[in-house]
């Protein structure tokens, strides 16, 4: 009992307004010790690197959203999550000027019972957009980027946008939602032909090679590569996986197309006063 009251001592003495403030001011000054890391995901830098980035011109934040939910029998829950991290990477890597907020891994829905799908309410999912938006802006980001790569993210993303334009007016910050991201998914799809991956049928399983080629380009074991050639079944909708080298250029071309489609939005948004 002795040492927890003293921890809690220790705690109001580190969290009193005067020691909090001076310890605040010395870290965000204090210089990065060792070289930056050449990455654009905010949970995967320090800090340091973030404030360091900051400062060099990246105050242009993305706000990524997937959802879990079931995609068929190859692809994973998190399909979206792992798209994203190869488009999301690509859009700001383009653009130069952009860091990647940890994605939202949930779209609203009312509670399915397939086994592995994960929804939240509308209010629930607004709210989490929104206060990461908040966060962001508290961290100095001058411009808030919105893009869902799941139908159902789409109307909560243009919800929070639509109200922090007029909560955020007048404040240096700006919020824009992105609909050509998740428009791009039909630029992706037809580019199959110029792919030489015509498509022929559709098996009803909600997947696609587009969703496969993508995810192929971040981890090949995430579409169950190896199990599905093991047992005959790397194809979808009769569009073969192999070679997987091939699958995996394919996946880079179609993640080019729409991080340009995208990159385009969001400097026509960021363009327009």
């Amino acid at each position: 009992m002795k040492r927890f009251v003293m921890s809690l001592a220790a705690v109001a003495i580190v969290m009193a307004p005067g020691v909090q403030a001076q310890r605040r001011a010395f870290d965000l000054t204090t210089p990065r010790p060792i070289p930056a890391a050449d990455k654009v995901w905010i949970e995967e830098l320090t800090w340091m690197e973030v404030r360091d980035a900051m400062t060099a011109g990246k105050t242009t934040a993305l706000i990524v959203a997937g959802s879990t939910e079931q995609n068929g029998p190859y692809v994973p829950t998190g399909k979206h999550i792992f798209v994203l991290r190869a488009t999301a990477e690509a859009i700001a890597r383009k653009l130069g000027t952009a860091l990647i907020a940890p994605a939202i891994p949930f779209e609203p829905g009312n509670f399915s019972t397939t086994p592995g799908t994960i929804q939240v309410r509308d209010t629930t999912y607004d709210a989490l957009v929104e206060d990461q938006a908040e966060s962001l802006k508290a961290n100095g980001f001058k411009h808030v980027i919105l893009i869902g790569d799941s139908g159902g993210n789409q109307r909560g993303l243009e919800r929070v946008a639509q109200k922090l334009s007029t909560t955020w007016a007048g404040t240096g910050t700006t919020i824009h939602y992105i609909k050509e991201y998740y428009d791009s998914w039909t630029a992706a799809d037809g580019a199959w032909d110029s792919l030489g991956v015509p498509k022929t049928k559709d098996e009803g399983i909600h997947d696609d090679y587009s969703v496969n080629s993508i995810i192929a380009t971040v981890d090949p074991e995430k579409i169950r590569f190896k199990q599905r050639q093991e047992t005959g079944k790397a194809s979808i909708n009769g569009q073969t996986l192999l070679p997987l080298e091939t699958t995996v250029a394919n996946g880079k071309k179609l993640v080019e197309i729409r991080a340009n489609i995208t990159v385009e939005a969001i400097k026509k948004a960021l363009a327009t006063k």
